[in-house]
């Protein structure tokens, strides 16, 4: 981990090691974060905000910039989390931050790991696909511009 990540409870990636660019998100990268949300379909700034200030996202660090993040969310009545928002950087893409960020996500979660994907992201069903995902739903009309798959991985 770097600077102030201490890496417990990760599972390790393929090289037996967590990634060393994954830290937890601070109040302090919410600009930054809040920049990667363009990015994305339908962002929550809100549920942002209150992740960043329960200590729940995680970022991905290059040259001690954020340029990754993922925000889960759990339910109190049910285990496991739910992947609401990951994002990395154009720039930054293909070098494995996805990944190292759900890994993340997957060795913290205490249960089933969910999230949701557009049907034509093929990079995004393939990662998911890659780390165990299966697809478990359609939901029609989740996104403006179409349905959403829902994916569940079950450690």
């Amino acid at each position: 981990m770097t600077g102030d990540g201490d890496g417990a409870g990760r599972k390790p990636d393929a090289s037996g090691d967590p990634d060393p660019r994954v830290r937890p998100g601070r109040p302090a990268d919410a600009d930054r974060i809040r920049g990667l949300q363009s990015h994305l379909r339908q962002p929550s700034p809100d549920l942002l905000e209150y992740g960043l200030a329960v200590g729940a996202a995680r970022v991905s660090v290059a040259e001690g910039r954020v340029v990754g993040y993922l925000l889960p969310v759990d339910a109190p009545n049910r285990p496991g989390l739910h992947v609401a928002e990951l994002v990395v950087a154009p720039g930054f893409r293909r070098e494995g931050r996805a990944r190292g960020l759900l890994d993340a996500a997957i060795a913290d979660a205490d249960g089933p790991v969910t999230l949701q994907a557009h049907p034509d992201n093929d990079a995004a069903r393939s990662l998911y696909e890659s780390l165990g995902f299966e697809v478990v739903d359609r939901r029609p009309d989740a996104y403006a511009d179409g349905d959403a798959l829902v994916l569940r991985y079950v450690s």
